[in-house]
């Protein structure tokens, strides 16, 4: 028998679940919190919602904005120093997946010594975390339930993927509520980032029956609500549904990791400061065409979710749809499809590819995978 393991944290769904905050910290013991957010989500007025929650609980706060997209190291310590100057006893973050990531790193670095840094790869993390709390804002990361943390080694310009089981948040608060103010840029962007996590954790290596639940539901919702959460910030059947599919796809990735896709655009990610959620729509038609060969059934299932209803076609051609059908859901939502809309230099193909090989995400990749095809791989998304 198969042993499978299988982690997340307390979560707490649905609409007006943000003013839930308060409690949730009492409930963990906190009574000085640091609140890790950007500003964004304070010009959108849900900074200015968690600080009246906390006052109301009688916490102490402190709050710290400045991280940007795809988070650096020195943000991170930033962070660390006003957590231990103003004696915080836990993390809540409050934003998208730059912030959660950043909050989850400075959660890491308060209670552990040096530099984030040390703490590339898998356990390296050798005290316990304080409490965390975290709360998306957009349907894309799933960064609140999982044991990752991304952040951007500023010197060598790539990204460090840090993974523990310390980094699962105590409580993840998912309030669709939240989602009304994102951009459609944003919501294109993150939405193609949960259908990428759940088509990458399905076809994992460590993928398992209990990840394959909550992947396929993932693909499912985005096939059906992605459109229409592009086309109104005011659908809130469809915000609702898509922060399920977040949720879901994130908790699929944290226990089967991911592949080749995440691998690949961290590489990109760690050179320019583009949305995550644009490198994974160009990439992610060429990586599922390369994958095809090794999980054909899986492929197949892919395609029915996205809506595929002919039940006589082989295996093989059902998953040659999928890819179709993903093809067909970037392009009517207006996302990213080369490279070169993002302004990344050919030139730089062959050292990302480097990095992309090394990156702890390519193990799980169900295909093997050289540096040969992966340079390849770059060069058709360019």
């Amino acid at each position: 028998m198969n042993v499978h393991k299988f982690v997340l944290p307390e979560i707490i769904f649905g609409n007006y679940t943000l003013s839930q905050i308060g409690d949730c910290c009492l409930r963990l013991g906190a009574s000085n919190v640091l609140i890790v957010s950007d500003e964004g989500i304070a010009e959108a007025g849900w900074l200015d919602k968690v600080v009246e929650n906390c006052k109301e609980a009688g916490l102490k706060y402190t709050t710290f904005t400045d991280i940007t997209v795809n988070p650096k190291d020195y943000e991170v310590e930033k962070g660390r120093e006003i957590y231990l100057e103003n004696h915080c006893d836990a993390v809540i973050g409050v934003g998208g997946g730059s912030t959660i990531d950043a909050a989850k790193a400075i959660a890491l670095l308060s209670t552990n010594e040096g530099h984030i840094r040390d703490y590339e790869g898998v356990d390296k993390i050798k005290h316990p975390l304080p409490p965390q709390i975290m709360v998306p804002t957009t349907a894309g990361s799933g960064s609140e339930v999982s044991q990752f943390s991304i952040i951007l080694n500023s010197e060598e310009r790539k990204k460090m993927t840090i993974i523990s089981k310390s980094l699962i948040p105590d409580i993840a608060i998912v309030d669709p509520e939240t989602l009304v103010t994102k951009s459609t840029q944003l919501t294109i962007s993150t939405g193609i980032d949960v259908l990428t996590h759940g088509i990458e954790s399905y076809i994992s290596l460590a993928a398992t029956p209990l990840t394959d639940v909550h992947a396929k539901n993932a693909i499912s919702l985005v096939g059906q609500y992605l459109r229409s959460s592009v086309a109104s910030k005011y659908n809130k059947e469809a915000k609702t549904h898509m922060a399920m599919a977040s949720l879901q796809a994130g908790i699929a990735f944290s226990n089967a990791i991911l592949g080749a896709v995440h691998a690949m655009s961290h590489a990109v990610g760690g050179r320019y400061p583009v949305l995550h959620g644009d490198i994974n729509s160009i990439l992610l038609p060429h990586v599922m065409e390369f994958n095809l060969l090794a999980n054909p059934e899986k492929f197949a299932d892919i395609a029915y979710l996205l809506g595929l209803k002919d039940p006589n076609i082989s295996k093989m051609e059902a998953g040659k749809i999928a890819i179709k059908l993903v093809n067909e859901l970037i392009e009517d939502i207006g996302a990213p499809q080369k490279l070169s809309e993002l302004e990344v230099k050919d030139s730089e193909i062959t050292e990302m590819s480097y990095t992309a090989l090394h990156d702890a995400c390519m193990l799980t990749n169900p295909r093997d995978v050289t540096i040969d095809d992966i340079e390849q791989l770059f060069r058709k998304a360019w």
